[in-house]
């Protein structure tokens, strides 16, 4: 089924390149100094927030669209109710990050202003390890929530 399928590979492009961000691109760029540093998260950043955008977009549609084809709210398990609380929370968090820390990162990095950099970037890896860790318990939870919830 095209929704379902579309729901996993939104989901799989933004908890993975949470996880990639967090447990492999956070511990590799850590010896750089700080220009480096904010240059190289920006622009990742630049190239993988237009993808978070996407994949939430499509996430909602195939969401309430697979919702709809079985029966609305009221037919849908627990899990799936967990699930769209925790990705609302989690789509929450992510325009936070957008709109605030990441918005701080970019003007940081152009005006040279490594130290409000470095604090726009330590508050971006946290809410990303909040969302990492919210993205993957819902992994959980739309995979095999049907069987535990």
């Amino acid at each position: 089924m095209l929704a379902i399928t579309m729901h996993l590979l939104a989901a799989v492009i933004w908890v993975g390149g949470m996880f990639f961000a967090y447990m492999a691109m956070r511990p590799a760029a850590h010896f750089l100094d700080p220009a480096m540093q904010l240059t190289l998260w920006s622009n990742t950043f630049k190239r993988f927030f237009p993808w978070v955008w996407l994949s939430i977009i499509t996430i909602l549609i195939s969401g309430f669209w697979l919702i709809a084809l079985s029966g609305g709210m009221g037919a849908v398990g627990t899990h799936i109710h967990i699930m769209l609380l925790l990705g609302i929370i989690m789509m929450l968090i992510f325009m936070h990050v957008f709109f605030a820390p990441y918005k701080k990162l970019i003007h940081s990095v152009k005006s040279e202003d490594w130290e409000t950099g470095t604090k726009a970037l330590g508050q971006i890896r946290f809410l990303i390890f909040i969302n990492l860790t919210i993205g993957l318990f819902v992994t959980f939870i739309g995979s095999a929530g049907q069987y535990y919830i």
